[in-house]
């Protein structure tokens, strides 16, 4: 392994191929040869590179390289106000009043299937080489390691008559003072009923509580509603970058 590429085990074992990815946000010539040279020694079929969108010269140079962009990475961050955070009620819809509760293990099996349903906004889907229904295990597997923990500290579920109807999962990085949101959904027949932002608010009261004291969550350029969303709870833009990904059937070396 060179310092810049790692090869992604979870990945490469759930799709069925050799999937890395460069660590570096910047190209040039030199590197690009070290890339390749490094693909071919670990046979990677499929390589993921988040690029720097300040710096042209490196999205010119990726493209010329076989990288073809997928998605644009946008970053929101803001600040935490400590505090208690109830959970709270949601108005009551049709056939019943609705809430936000802790996640239990029983309900793993309906927000798999919402999360199978509501991330097709990501650069997975985007990317051809990726069978649409392994993408949609990806999400319900995501969600159902979150609600295990494994990989999340925590997932908060909006029920509606009744029933699991939404979720928000969370994550402290480092020392404890990042709180991350990593995945939200709602299913799609209680859509503008309000669980989105609910969800959004009670998972950064969590936070706060547990002590962290800034939000961040990354988006997807093209998912405009969840942007809103987020500044509407006081988290602002910080970065955006350009996933590309690179397969060895398209890619060729810069000389």
């Amino acid at each position: 392994m060179i310092a810049r590429c790692e090869v992604l085990a979870w990945d490469s074992e759930f799709f069925g191929c050799r999937i890395g990815r460069l660590g570096e946000n910047r190209l040039d010539h030199a590197l690009l040869a070290e890339v390749d040279a490094w693909c071919r020694a670990e046979a990677i079929d499929g390589l993921y590179f988040l690029a720097d969108s300040g710096d042209p010269a490196t999205a010119a140079l990726a493209e010329a390289a076989g990288f073809r962009l997928v998605d644009l990475r946008v970053t929101l961050e803001g600040p935490l106000t400590p505090g208690p955070s109830p959970l709270p009620s949601l108005p009551p819809g049709e056939g019943g009043a609705a809430g936000i509760r802790q996640s239990r293990i029983a309900d793993i099996p309906a927000l798999r299937r919402i999360a199978a349903a509501s991330h097709h906004d990501s650069r997975f889907y985007a990317d051809p080489h990726f069978d649409r229904g392994r993408c949609d295990e990806l999400y319900a597997t995501w969600i159902e390691k979150s609600c295990r923990g494994e990989a999340a500290d925590f997932v908060l579920v909006a029920e509606h008559a009744g029933e699991p109807a939404g979720y928000i999962s969370c994550r402290r990085e480092g020392l404890g003072e990042i709180g991350l949101i990593g995945l939200i959904a709602v299913g799609s027949a209680v859509r503008g009923r309000g669980l989105g932002g609910a969800l959004v608010g009670a998972a950064l009261r969590r936070l706060a509580e547990r002590g962290a004291s800034r939000a961040r969550v990354v988006t997807q350029g093209r998912n405009a509603r969840a942007q809103r969303l987020y500044q509407a709870h006081g988290l602002l833009t910080q970065s955006i970058g350009l996933w590309f990904h690179r397969w060895a059937d398209r890619s060729r070396e810069i000389s």
